[in-house]
């Protein structure tokens, strides 16, 4: 063998990489293993294909270079023999309200293409057929399938005048620039009620007039409150906004289904062309499935060609457990498991080959049947002759790896070095936390706790549920099984939900990652933190913020001064008047037992524990500890914490709070199997303590100790939405129907 078999990487220091060196074999499997926050993501992602994306976009000029994103360059002495990256990680697949499963993976195009050919009657060439163009779309909706307005209700308080707040929109509030354009004018007594105004003044405030606005200096044409809100909010896509924008949006809107295509998308010339009865809307709508059947049996050649295509990209979908997926499926409604899942399917049609794939934890969201389907995808990957690198905890997945590279020993600044290098057999015997726990099974619980009552779900027919009533105990653990697209997720987090919305919902979206987020803010006990240091040293409890008074001026309270060098990466350097502490020099002169505020923050949370005295603070440092976070810094930026360690500290946020009923989604993705006895301990403790949980979740070992057990299915989408079984677990294995009961 020689050298160019490998990637090799020498001297990574990423975060807590502890200057490693190693060699990953290309043209094979590697899995990347060891305990949540070890140093997997940092060596994977960070460090080899932060690296090897930095390098390919260093081929194109630097024109071009200014429209990629920017990589930096890693804490790495050198990486040699890197192929192109293909990075197919957990991010929510985006897009807008015009992106679809069908868009995004291409599906729909070769459904426009056979449409295009043996439509009737003819439509026009492909692009006909999209609600993406001109010649395709809509034209009532342009294309989005909705029509929304103005709610006039909610925008205006018609007994207050222009002077008085009549405009209740946020951005048209009273001195507002948007706001001016009204009382300057000259169009309306400024003081009159919007209910006493004439037709005319009504219609112009709402609609227009053609005149011109002085506002600070220079003239602008006057806009109606419904033509500016339309042209400034509505004709953007409202899926691309913030979450707060959006929230605001939908507040002062009113969306209906469009009266046109009643939702289809398109223009009736297209919705008009049919193939044995039935348009390109419908066939969109149709699951993977049955529109894999419906593409049986066609004779004419023009046809045939682009049906085994399609049908061949479709199988796709279903070997990788998404059969139930349509392809009109918005792009944003999916979750985290499978948005990665459609982003394997763009690359699975490809012939390219000597490709480096890096995926992170492939095998979330799925259940124990269809990580064999996966398996045999990520095989096929390699068997084209590319490299296929994948951080993953799922054994099953570690099974079918011709290399296994297992980080550790433990989590943080107690990991960061490779403690394994080998085949899977090989790990199961060595002496690495990973090993241990491969060879550990939990039982199947046999003394179940009695509930202490139970909450109905009555009649839920949400999605693809089929009238559904189940009783949830109360007082127990409670898990929630089925296949991806079973009816869980539906069941839990919007049927039952909305039912007891004084549940604490602990879910899988990201915690806040701004780069002035931290532990100690997101928990909320930087505020008790700043009191304190402000009760002992007798000032303002603000100079102990580095968003507020005490921040340094020179970094703003980031500790980090960012260069930018035009089309090059900008360089972020540690600030040199504050040398990294983000507060002034004045504040650091005060001390709250020994220590300035910024030595707090740069403490772990087991260093604070012996630390602080502060009861609230405490607690909450307790609750971390307790989830296994005690290695985090209080002060370390939240947009370090890998996916694993975010819903610890959300969970850890949450403990400490008298909560009755907590639901958790898939609480274990992103944990080492030895994280999840140490989450089934905190799981019990709450359960002990008189609080119902409810987890919806897929891995075996968690099953196998729950209370009680609902099991949907038989299968994904229209085949699913049924409760198969309710019950202790050891009653699960009698369940016929159940997909889950052949694997517990």
């Amino acid at each position: 063998m020689t050298d160019r078999q490998f990637i090799e990487v020498r001297g990574a220091r990423e975060n807590n990489l502890k200057d490693i060196s190693l060699n990953i074999p290309k043209q094979q499997v590697t899995v990347f293993t060891g305990v949540s926050g070890s140093g997997k993501s940092s060596l994977v992602f960070d460090t080899i294909a932060a690296e090897a994306q930095r390098q390919l976009n260093e081929t194109f000029t630097f024109f071009v270079q200014g429209f990629l994103p920017h990589y930096g360059q890693p804490e790495v002495d050198h990486i040699e023999n890197l192929n192109a990256p293909i990075i197919i990680d957990q991010k929510r697949v985006g897009g807008g309200s015009r992106s679809t499963a069908g868009t995004y993976t291409d599906i729909a195009t070769l459904l426009r293409l056979l449409f295009s050919r043996v439509g009737q009657p003819y439509a026009g060439p492909a692009f006909a057929f999209s609600f993406n163009t001109p010649q395709g779309m809509c034209p009532e909706c342009e294309g989005i399938g909705k029509t929304v307005q103005p709610d006039l209700g909610k925008f205006l308080d018609r007994s207050k005048s222009l002077n008085g707040g009549a405009i209740l929109h946020p951005e048209f509030k009273i001195g507002k620039w948007m706001w001016k354009m009204y009382p300057l004018s000259g169009l309306f007594d400024n003081d009159k009620p919007i209910k006493d105004y004439t037709d005319p003044e009504l219609h112009a405030l709402l609609y227009g007039a053609d005149v011109k606005v002085s506002a600070g200096g220079y003239g602008t044409k006057y806009e109606g409150l419904v033509e500016r809100f339309t042209r400034m909010y509505i004709k953007k896509d409202a899926a691309a906004m913030s979450e707060r924008n959006r929230a605001v949006f939908e507040e002062f809107t009113t969306s209906q289904t469009c009266p046109l295509c009643k939702g289809a998308r398109l223009n009736q010339a297209a919705l008009n062309c049919k193939i044995n009865g039935r348009n390109i809307a419908e066939l969109s709508d149709l699951e993977a499935t049955e529109l894999i059947k419906f593409l049986e049996g066609f004779t004419d050649p023009a046809a045939v060609k682009v049906a085994a295509r399609l049908t061949e990209r479709l199988q796709h979908l279903v070997d990788i457990g998404l059969g139930y997926l349509s392809l009109s499926r918005e792009t944003a409604t999916l979750s985290g498991g499978e948005s990665q899942r459609v982003k394997m399917i763009r690359h699975l049609g490809n012939s390219l080959t000597e490709m480096l794939y890096i995926l992170d934890e492939p095998s979330v969201g799925l259940h124990a049947r269809d990580v064999v389907r996966l398996n045999s995808l990520l095989k096929k990957l390699r068997d084209k002759g590319n490299t296929v690198l994948i951080v993953e905890h799922d054994p099953d997945v570690m099974a079918i790896a011709d290399h296994v590279v297992d980080i550790g020993p433990k989590a943080g600044v107690h990991g960061g070095e490779v403690v394994f290098e080998g085949s899977y057999e090989a790990l199961k015997s060595a002496d690495t936390l990973t090993g241990q726990f491969l060879k550990q099974h939990m039982p199947v619980k046999e003394k179940v706790r009695p509930p202490t009552g139970q909450m109905t779900i009555k009649q839920a027919s949400l999605h693809n549920l089929k009238n559904v009533t189940v009783n949830i105990p109360t007082g127990v653990l409670t898990v929630v099984t089925g296949v991806a697209g079973s009816g869980k997720s539906t069941l839990i987090n919007e049927v039952f939900l909305k039912q007891h919305p004084d549940a604490i919902m602990i879910d899988q979206s990201r915690v806040t990652a701004n780069s002035r987020s931290a532990p100690a803010t997101y928990t909320g006990i930087m505020d008790e933190i700043r009191q304190a240091f402000a009760r002992e040293n007798n000032v303002s409890a603000s100079l102990f913020s580095f968003n507020s008074t005490g921040s340094c001026p020179n970094c703003n309270g980031l500790g980090v001064v960012y260069t930018d060098l035009a089309f090059m990466d900008s360089i972020a350097t540690a600030c040199e008047i504050c040398e990294g502490k983000r507060f002034k020099a004045e504040v650091l002169v005060y001390h709250l037992r020994g220590k300035t505020i910024s030595d707090v923050l740069d403490m772990t949370v087991e260093e604070t524990l012996t630390f602080f005295t502060e009861k609230k603070v405490r607690a909450v440092l307790q609750s971390m500890n307790d989830v296994g976070l005690g290695y985090l810094k209080l002060g370390q930026p939240l947009s370090t914490l890998s996916g694993g360690e975010g819903q610890r500290l959300k969970l850890a946020t949450e403990l400490h709070k008298r909560g009755s009923v907590y639901v958790m989604d898939e609480p274990t993705t992103g944990l080492h199997l030895s994280d999840i006895g140490l989450l089934m301990g905190i799981i019990d403790r709450l359960v002990d303590a008189r609080n119902t949980v409810i987890l919806i979740e897929h891995h075996l070992d968690v099953i196998r100790q729950a209370d009680w057990v609902i099991d949907l299915g038989p299968e994904g989408g229209s085949a699913g939405g049924e409760v198969l079984f309710e019950g202790p677990p050891q009653e699960l294995k009698n369940c016929q129907r159940s997909i889950t009961a052949k694997f517990i």
